[in-house]
């Protein structure tokens, strides 16, 4: 069997552990000499060293809670932590959980939680400062990140997913490219990068380069926000279909925020959720694509 076909095997069986996986794509990005996706790999395996360099599907929204002392022997456990009343300038880190750790690390802590969340624990020196500002009357013992288990499996997942669609990707360029001697380019560095950009890092920007069966007109708005709602219009096409509501709803995310910090991060929402459903959005999207990507530049 192929390197390709065994890769996409394991890929596709949920018993097989991600590292060994990653690991096989390992030796395909030597064979292939990308060192993008070498990188991509190895820091799947290893662990990212700045969070700033995390994909966007490590990332998760979370809550938090702790306990909490007050007068007469009073006190709440285990309550809610609205981050309105914390100072907006930890809020956002108090609100992101980041997932740095490798890929064997995070299917050890999916299989050794006994519920349905991890805990990951505030900072004691912010606990202290910001202690007495949550319930009136009360102060804050200890606080913690509540860490949805579903959400670490869904980044799993996604690892899985982009693999799986890079390699076929591969497939379709040089059916025998796994099998190919080490930097020996059976694929050319420019096409990887594009399969790569598309398929893994979900940087697409021309998705019908090389296709004949898309008629791509780009859309030159420069940086109005008019695109958004062309895009929205567009994705009318695909209503009913899994993936339709998630792009819908990244795109209202971008035409919320356009202007303000946090719009990269959820245009880098919607490239992710376009990479996981390439063949139904790719033909729809493809057209307004380098007048989104001048949204961000």
């Amino acid at each position: 069997m192929s390197l390709l076909r065994e890769i996409q095997n394991a890929a596709i069986d949920s018993n097989t552990e991600l590292a060994a996986l990653l690991r096989k794509c390992k030796v395909l990005a030597a064979r292939l000499g990308n060192p993008e996706f070498k990188q991509w790999v190895e820091s799947e395996l290893s662990g990212y060293d700045d969070i700033d360099d995390l994909p966007n599907y490590r990332i998760l929204q979370v809550n938090s809670k702790g306990h909490f002392s007050g007068p007469f022997q009073s006190g709440l456990r285990n309550a809610s932590i609205p981050l309105m009343c914390i100072d907006e300038k930890f809020r956002k880190n108090l609100s992101l959980s980041y997932l740095t750790q490798g890929v064997a690390s995070m299917e050890s802590l999916v299989n050794s939680a006994s519920g349905g969340t991890l805990q990951e624990p505030w900072n004691s020196d912010l606990v202290a400062y910001v202690g007495q500002d949550i319930y009136e009357g009360m102060n804050c013992m200890q606080a913690w990140k509540v860490i949805p288990i579903a959400g670490i499996v869904s980044a799993l997942d996604a690892v899985r997913n982009r693999i799986l669609n890079f390699v076929l990707e591969i497939e379709a360029e040089s059916p025998y490219a796994g099998e190919a001697p080490v930097n020996s380019n059976p694929v050319s560095q420019e096409k990887v990068h594009q399969i790569f950009n598309t398929y893994i890092s979900g940087n697409v920007q021309n998705v019908a380069t090389g296709s004949s069966d898309v008629e791509q007109n780009a859309i030159n708005n420069e940086t109005s926000p008019e695109v958004l709602s062309q895009l929205i219009t567009a994705l009318e096409s695909v209503r009913g279909g899994p993936a339709y509501e998630s792009a819908k709803n990244s795109v209202i995310e971008m035409q919320e925020c356009y202007g303000s910090d946090s719009f990269k991060s959820k245009y880098q929402n919607f490239m992710s959720t376009l990479a996981d459903h390439m063949q139904v959005l790719g033909p729809v999207v493809a057209p307004y694509l380098p007048a989104l990507a001048a949204l961000v530049s």
